[in-house]
């Protein structure tokens, strides 16, 4: 699997669903996340804890990607992310939009370093992404 695929591969999973996430995880990995609330740095373990707290908040929580780029191991991902929260289980939402830059070891996620912010209602924001082919 290439670098790329690896990627795509965990952006196509459900993760209020999926079992499958944590095997596409490195041991080792890294992940330096700035968001709108701040700074947050995410080992393996760490990882693992937020996947677990997804899977008890929401029904659906699903990657649309609109850029994937690969040179060599590295990854650059942007997409926005969409749940179905367990309250409102009639209504997916957009929750933020993401750019991350992915380093891929041994066709595991190894590093990431990634910026989000929360998603608007804005339809340019939104629909740019149904225009754009992976």
């Amino acid at each position: 699997m290439t670098p790329k695929e690896t990627v795509k591969a965990f952006y196509d999973l459900d993760l209020a669903k999926s079992d499958k996430a944590m095997d596409l995880i490195h041991k080792d990995c890294q992940l330096y996340w700035n968001s709108s609330k701040g700074f947050k740095s995410l080992d393996y373990d760490g990882i693992a804890a937020m996947l677990d707290g997804l899977k008890k908040a929401y029904l659906s929580f699903n990657y649309r990607i609109s850029h994937l780029l690969q040179d060599g191991n590295t990854v650059a991902a942007r997409y926005t992310i969409y749940g179905t929260p367990i309250e409102r289980s009639e209504k997916e939402d957009a929750l933020a939009h993401f750019i991350s830059i992915w380093e891929v070891r041994d066709q595991k996620l190894y590093r990431c370093y990634e910026m989000s912010q929360l998603a608007d209602d804005s339809s340019e924001s939104l629909n740019s992404y149904a225009e754009i082919k992976v």
